[in-house]
């Protein structure tokens, strides 16, 4: 797999930082007493995995903040959430997704804001190997049910469809 760079999102719809900014605000707010924190794209992880090249997910929850030289993260986060556009999916979809499991992030969302649509998955051990884990869908949350959204890895946090999706025509 060739490494991942940093993408130029000049092009991404305003609709694509409103969905950040929702779950940003709303999950933040609910980790102030936690050692996890909440971060928008403003941050860039490192790992070996990558060759150490920055990866900048639209969303991430890291309760590893220490852990960090310079202005990169080298832990994992937990959670990140990549929000969709025409110039993004694939690569969200491909190479984002295959390093995200590489480095074992626990729960890697997809989410489409011109279908209104949230694809959850979630690191599972394989079953053809013992080493290895992949990713399962484990929720298609649309307007349909809705009220099934949740973030796996962190039950207690709430963010409703309505609430990430605010703003949204």
């Amino acid at each position: 797999m060739d490494s991942l760079l940093i993408k130029d999102m000049a092009n991404t719809y305003i609709e694509h930082s409103i969905v950040i900014n929702n779950f940003v605000t709303t999950v933040g707010s609910q980790l102030k007493s936690s050692v996890c924190r909440v971060f928008g794209d403003s941050v860039k992880y490192k790992w070996l995995e990558n060759e150490n090249k920055p990866v900048i997910p639209d969303v991430s929850i890291n309760c590893d903040i220490k852990n960090r030289r310079s202005t990169n993260f080298l832990g994992v986060p937990r959670f990140i959430m990549e929000v969709l556009s025409d110039s993004t999916e694939q690569y969200d979809r491909n190479e984002k997704m295959e390093l995200y499991k590489k480095v074992e992030v626990a729960e890697y969302w997809l989410v489409d804001w011109r279908k209104k649509q949230v694809e959850i998955y979630v690191l599972a051990p394989d079953e053809a190997s013992i080493d290895d884990a992949e990713y399962r869908l484990t929720a298609m949350i649309t307007e349909a049910n809705k009220a099934d959204l949740n973030i796996k890895m962190f039950p207690n946090i709430k963010i409703e469809f309505d609430q990430l999706f605010d703003c949204i025509d």
